[in-house]
């Protein structure tokens, strides 16, 4: 097929590959019946692979019939280069750079997975329910340093302010110096962290930090050698360190209250459900 300067289909050397224009509907239209990757339309540049203008409408649209399980998406990006996967700019006041519309009612309009999932420079605008998977929230506190380096505390651990702010487990009881219990044992994990440290987006990365619960249920080390721990019973510091027990003390209790038990612990060391809450 012989080709002219004034064609839609132009090939010549650092000129277009390929020209598409259409007055009043595509351009370029690509199709491939191959199952194994082939492409309808593939670009490949040492600039820019695709280009899409429109006047009026869309740039580029992708479109695909595969069923869920497939794994398939109607428009793809990678950046194995190390650029991002997709990336999208908006030019008009109150519109997205990105936009994403789920129209089956069950699943999400935009999913991001990663760590971090999200990132956000700026403010986040929620219209409907913020849904947590979480059981608190927790706050990152500095950790008192042990000798040989270690933290000393762990997820679960009964914790009361050093002479400096610092977090350190509990050696007596009724401390009024407690601030709470370290988030994260058993299945329960933190919804929300404040205060993250410079040091990574994950609490294992926080260098001598810890994520404190400040609100909702956490998980507690407890000892019941001395007294039984009932659902309902509050809660103070004990002489087993990082443990919390009964406060059977009512007079000793006030100001070394950590939480209120919502599981019971009828004898020995364990882990108590507490509904979090300094008293």
């Amino acid at each position: 097929m012989p080709t002219f300067e004034n064609d839609p289909v132009v090939s010549k050397e650092n000129g277009t590959a390929v020209w598409g224009q259409s007055s009043s509907w595509m351009g370029v239209v690509g199709t491939s019946k191959s199952t194994d990757g082939g492409h309808g339309v593939m670009g490949d540049a040492i600039g820019t692979g695709v280009v899409g203008v429109s006047q009026t409408w869309l740039g580029v649209y992708g479109e695909t019939h595969a069923p869920a399980s497939s794994g398939a998406a109607a428009v793809m990006g990678d950046g194995k280069g190390g650029g991002d996967g997709v990336k999208g700019v908006a030019r008009a006041p109150g519109k997205a750079a990105v936009c994403g519309f789920q129209l089956g009612n069950n699943g999400p309009g935009v999913f991001g997975r990663g760590v971090p999932a999200g990132h956000f420079e700026g403010n986040v605008v929620v219209t409907g329910d913020l849904v947590l998977a979480g059981a608190d929230v927790a706050e990152q506190f500095d950790v008192t340093r042990q000798e040989g380096g270690g933290a000393g505390v762990g997820p679960g651990s009964v914790v009361v302010l050093d002479e400096e702010g610092a977090l350190a487990p509990c050696t007596g009881p009724y401390d009024t110096r407690v601030v709470g219990v370290v988030s994260g044992a058993g299945d329960r994990k933190p919804a929300l962290i404040l205060d993250r440290g410079p040091h990574g987006h994950e609490p294992e990365a926080e260098a001598g930090r810890c994520a404190l619960a400040v609100v909702g249920k956490v998980w507690c080390q407890s000892d019941a050698s001395l007294h039984p721990i009932r659902v309902g019973d509050l809660l103070t510091t004990s002489s087993t360190p990082g443990h919390a027990m009964a406060a059977v003390d009512r007079n000793a209790s006030f100001g070394a209250v950590l939480g209120k038990a919502l599981s019971p612990l009828a004898l020995g060391t364990g882990l108590v459900l507490v509904l979090v809450g300094l008293g």
